[in-house]
């Protein structure tokens, strides 16, 4: 059979720094491939040469075995291609319709039938298994329905390949089956799939193939049925994965945090929680399920209707974030793009925003070398693949975008840290690093609340799980009575 793609010895630079060397790729029709490796292997920049978003330095691309030359994105899309990217490119503004169909609009015409256009892009998003207002503002709608969206609008496309970077990483259980009911459908109509996932449980499940990238160097392929796991951990890392998450050895403190009876809109009904010192507590449920919602309202992004808040038994009256980190609370949120760091700032700058009084003079005046220094030792400490302190964190990958967003808290002395899917994009070797980090700020007596996506993630870190659904708390287990079937049956309401 004839490769519905094939990249052969694709070479790529940037100021210098190779992130690319002779990479080949093949792809047939109606097969899922995946595309696996650390962050800064060099997955995304690969994706973004065959859409058109960059230009190859050296290699060839063939598609149904031509040669083409894809020089931008329009080359790419008459080509057949579709990519779902990590980080969205929706336009707030518009509504859901007008994004699914952005590319398309004024085809039919100087005048756009929204009508039409709404009706269209409903039935589009029912038959992948959702229902989304086809007339909300894009700017209105939850990551996982952004997502959403965001598949929508590739499929709009007729595509003949798609290609999808981490495309479960903001939703939940039943959202990703139905993303690979989807997937599987059109792999039977024939479409060229590429699956780019750091789950590597996703691509056993859906996957024919999976290539691995290391260091800008491509694997050979593997069929899926003829390798296991640890075998695709030894390409992407160069050794075995032992363990996962770290044995847990905090002695738990007195209480620190007590959230009693908040509400927030109509997403959070009565939440009440505690929270010690050295404590990891997890909090699970679906999406939309209030969890975000909860969090923010703890950390004052969001107004709460009513509800108290206490810290260490005193009740804060915190009226924005900024009053929420003078009391000791931090937050690394779900949406790192929008929320977590400023992408046009250096790694030094994002990491000093959370205390810039700890590398200044009394008269603000920046304290360079120790702002330096400071920032050298956390990109050490969680391994940022970086050329040095001073570079953009928008150059950075995904994965390490967000241990910059984390760094940003770890260089202050937090009482209470929010931790919002810690490990969304993230690599296997970098998600193990992460949870060395998570453990380590609670052997040092801080409480803190990470939230996932990911119910293996919240079992192999937290002391206690609470379980979300429509607003509320459903339930609460200790570590002994953690079982993935009873969190998923606490989250649907089963239980």
């Amino acid at each position: 059979m004839v490769n519905r793609v094939e990249l052969r010895n694709i070479s790529k630079s940037f100021g210098g720094i190779s992130a690319l060397k002779n990479v080949t790729f093949k792809v047939m029709p109606g097969e899922i491939h995946a595309l696996v490796g650390e962050n800064g292997a060099g997955k995304s920049t690969l994706m973004k040469i065959l859409s058109g978003a960059y230009t190859k330095d050296n290699g060839q691309i063939f598609i149904d075995d031509t040669e083409v030359n894809i020089k931008n994105t329009h080359d790419s899309k008459k080509l057949g291609i579709g990519i779902i990217y990590q980080e969205f490119s929706l336009v707030p503004e518009l509504s859901v319709a007008e994004n699914v169909f952005l590319n398309q609009l004024g085809r039919t015409g100087f005048w756009m039938k929204q009508g039409k256009l709404q009706k269209e892009a409903e039935i589009l998003i029912n038959s992948i298994g959702f229902s989304i207002n086809p007339s909300s503002k894009a700017g209105d709608l939850s990551i996982a329905q952004q997502q959403i969206v965001e598949i929508s609008k590739a499929l709009s496309e007729h595509v003949r390949i798609l290609i999808l970077d981490e495309p479960s990483a903001v939703l939940g259980p039943q959202e990703i089956q139905k993303l690979f009911d989807t997937l599987d459908r059109l792999k039977k109509e024939g479409v060229a799939i590429i699956y780019i996932s750091h789950h590597l449980s996703e691509i056993f499940q859906i996957a024919d193939r999976v290539t691995v990238l290391k260091d800008g160097t491509s694997s050979e392929s593997l069929h899926v049925s003829e390798t296991d796991r640890d075998s695709i951990i030894r390409l992407m890392l160069g050794r075995s994965l032992e363990a996962m998450y770290p044995v847990r050895n905090s002695i738990i403190g007195e209480e620190v945090l007590r959230v009693v009876d908040i509400y927030q809109a109509d997403k959070v009904r009565g939440v009440s929680f505690g929270l010690k010192a050295g404590e990891i507590v997890g909090i699970a449920g679906l999406v939309g399920s209030g969890r975000t919602e909860t969090a923010r309202a703890v950390f004052a992004a969001d107004k709460r209707e009513k509800g108290k808040i206490y810290l260490s038994g005193k009740e804060l009256q915190i009226r924005s974030p900024r009053e929420a980190v003078s009391k000791g609370i931090g937050m690394v949120p779900e949406d790192r793009k929008q929320h977590g760091v400023i992408l046009s700032l250096s790694i030094k700058i994002n990491i000093s925003l959370t205390d810039f009084r700890g590398v200044s003079y009394h008269f603000g005046f920046i304290k360079a070398k120790k702002e330096s220094n400071n920032a050298i030792e956390l990109i050490r400490k969680l391994a940022i693949k970086t050329e040095n302190e001073n570079q953009e964190v928008g150059y950075l990958s995904g994965g390490n975008q967000q241990k910059v967003s984390l760094a940003k808290w770890l260089n202050r002395n937090c009482k209470v840290l929010i931790i919002d899917e810690p490990t969304r994009g993230v690599d296997v070797g970098a998600k193990v690093e992460i949870y060395n980090l998570i453990n380590e700020l609670s052997d040092k007596g801080v409480a803190i609340i990470v939230i996932s996506s990911e119910t293996a993630e919240l079992m192999g870190t937290c002391d206690r799980i609470l379980v979300m659904r429509k607003g509320q708390i459903q339930g609460e287990l200790a570590k002994n009575e953690f079982s993935e079937e009873d969190i998923l049956r606490m989250s649907i309401g089963a239980n």
